[in-house]
């Protein structure tokens, strides 16, 4: 029984183009995972799903493999990333990869920590009721204060939960979101279909606020950069 880390990188994106392999502090931003995924030392194998030659030949660079080519058809940014996993894990069983849990890491991840990669595996591999674990962390401000604004001339403004407009801070319940780091799960959950984030067999793995963004727009990288500094260049 094995574990496998699935890194999906593919070739096209619109907000960022090349974001999969952009330079991010000195080297493409896919490696922070790659070598991430390397350290944490619980994989059997480190795949990287692409269908682009130029993210296929830096994958094998940093250290990962890249033992096939994406379909066309699970390469569209249509195409969740439960398709492109399930899609993995039925590539390893026809090539004899007798895969036991696969945890999906996110190529744009430079703030992931091998640690909590790590963690997470144990306590799925402890947790034999459970199917998945995977990070989050909490909201910087209390989403009861959310706020909706209607209308073209932003003349209509209101609470999402107008109960909790004069409570205190401290006596609203804290949300959490999803870290967008990595998911690990056992393959035959994935294969199931069932769901990472709402399923009640999921274990959270807490992380700092710090550790965490989610790079989808040229803001967000500019952002991660900030923080990629702060935290760990300077040390």
């Amino acid at each position: 029984m094995e574990n496998v880390a699935l890194i999906p990188a593919r070739g096209g994106s619109k907000r960022i183009p090349k974001k999969n392999i952009k330079l991010f502090h000195g080297k493409p931003i896919i490696a922070y995972s790659i070598e991430a995924a390397i350290k944490a030392g619980c994989f059997d194998k480190i795949i990287v799903s692409t269908d682009n030659e130029e993210i296929s030949e830096i994958g094998l660079r940093y250290g990962a493999e890249v033992p096939f080519i994406r379909p066309a058809e699970l390469s569209t940014d249509q195409v969740p990333t439960i398709d492109v996993t399930k899609h993995a894990i039925n590539w390893c069983f026809e090539n004899n990869i007798n895969v036991s849990m696969i945890c999906c890491i996110y190529a744009t991840s430079p703030l992931i920590k091998s640690n909590n990669i790590y963690s997470a595996w144990l306590k799925l591999k402890e947790r034999v009721d459970k199917d998945y674990a995977f990070p989050v962390c909490s909201y910087p401000h209390p989403i009861q204060r959310a706020l909706r604004i209607k209308g073209s001339q932003w003349e209509n403004i209101s609470m999402f939960f107008p109960d909790d407009e004069l409570k205190r801070s401290q006596d609203l319940e804290v949300a959490y979101h999803d870290a967008a780091q990595f998911y690990w799960g056992r393959a035959k959950a994935f294969l199931s279909d069932e769901r990472v984030l709402s399923s009640p067999r999921s274990i959270p793995i807490i992380v700092p606020r710090l550790e965490v963004i989610d790079i989808d727009e040229p803001e967000d990288w500019y952002m991660a950069e900030k923080i990629f500094f702060a935290v760990k260049g300077s040390g």
